[in-house]
């Protein structure tokens, strides 16, 4: 019998979601850095097996918001609460129980869906004891149908995680060719590779005001083995522009030479790619920005 289901995974920020998509497709569809909010739109990763298939939703940590991008995020990670088979609810073990989380569970149980509690990054905790009084709170606050300890960065226990996972899902057909690995377009990956090398090199501010649209991506006519990409670095002040070009344009060279390499491991082909720096006001806190660079919840 062959099973398919599709299992959202959601959390606070920085709590190793995006990494664990990776890990379990073992290849990067996902950016990850150490700055919050990195992940901002749900992105589907396609597992596929013998026996099954799992789409995997890696949704924006869910946070308190502070402009309306990041209302956005948090909408969109809530949302995909009553669409799924499966919720895989991942908290940051290293840190102990968190009260903060405790938000996030009362939204679970508002839902009618089987959740997992993944303990990740237990790879860092030397206080087991610690370990297992926070597994009782977490009891204490929710049913869980299961309870994981995982190490998504290692590939700890990821898995026996997937087999349970597959356990409860039921029978259903293959959505997705053995293939495919993901339903977002290589368009969109390629700007999330150049934005995670923005968030790599840059601090404060810059990163969360940053944006990345490919503005061209097409086969060169001379040299079809030749990838030709255009895109633009969105920030909101003239300060973050110069920031991310650098003196005598070294951050950007950089930022480009980095995330060339990725798209070269990622799609195959060698890449041209000139990036530009674009300055766009509070694009965060207006509407009509949001929409054009596609952070929007209306279906």
């Amino acid at each position: 019998m062959f099973k398919s289901g599709f299992a959202t995974i959601i959390g606070r920020p920085n709590v190793g979601k995006s990494t664990f998509v990776n890990t379990v497709l073992g290849k990067k569809i996902v950016i990850t850095s150490d700055k919050p909010q990195t992940t901002r739109n749900n992105i589907s990763g396609i597992y596929t097996s013998d026996s099954s298939q799992i789409i995997f939703i890696d949704t924006p940590g869910i946070h308190k918001p502070h402009h309306k991008l990041g209302e956005y995020m948090t909408k969109e990670a809530l949302n995909t609460l009553r669409s799924v088979d499966l919720i895989l609810f991942m908290v940051d073990a290293s840190r102990g129980y968190q009260s903060a989380n405790e938000y996030i569970i009362n939204e679970l149980k508002q839902v009618d869906v089987p959740v997992f509690l993944l303990l990740n990054k237990v790879d860092l905790i030397k206080d087991i004891p610690r370990l297992h009084d926070d597994v009782q709170k977490y009891k204490k606050a929710y049913p869980f149908k299961g309870i994981f300890s995982i190490s998504a960065l290692k590939g700890d226990n990821v898995d026996k995680l997937i087999k349970d996972i597959e356990n409860e899902l039921e029978e259903g057909p293959k959505y997705y060719p053995d293939d495919q690995i993901t339903d977002h377009p290589e368009r969109f990956i390629v700007g999330e590779l150049i934005r995670e090398k923005v968030l790599q090199l840059t601090h404060e501010e810059v990163p969360h005001s940053v944006m990345c649209q490919v503005d061209y991506l097409e086969y060169d006519e001379k040299n079809p083995k030749l990838l030709n990409i255009h895109a633009s670095i969105i920030v909101e002040r003239e300060s973050q522009k110069g920031i991310i070009i650098g003196k005598n344009g070294r951050m950007i060279k950089r930022i480009g030479s980095l995330a060339r390499k990725d798209i070269l491991h990622l799609l195959g082909n060698k890449v041209f790619l000139d990036l530009h720096v674009k300055v766009v006001k509070d694009w965060r806190n207006k509407q009509f920005h949001l929409k054009n660079y596609g952070y929007t919840n209306e279906t």
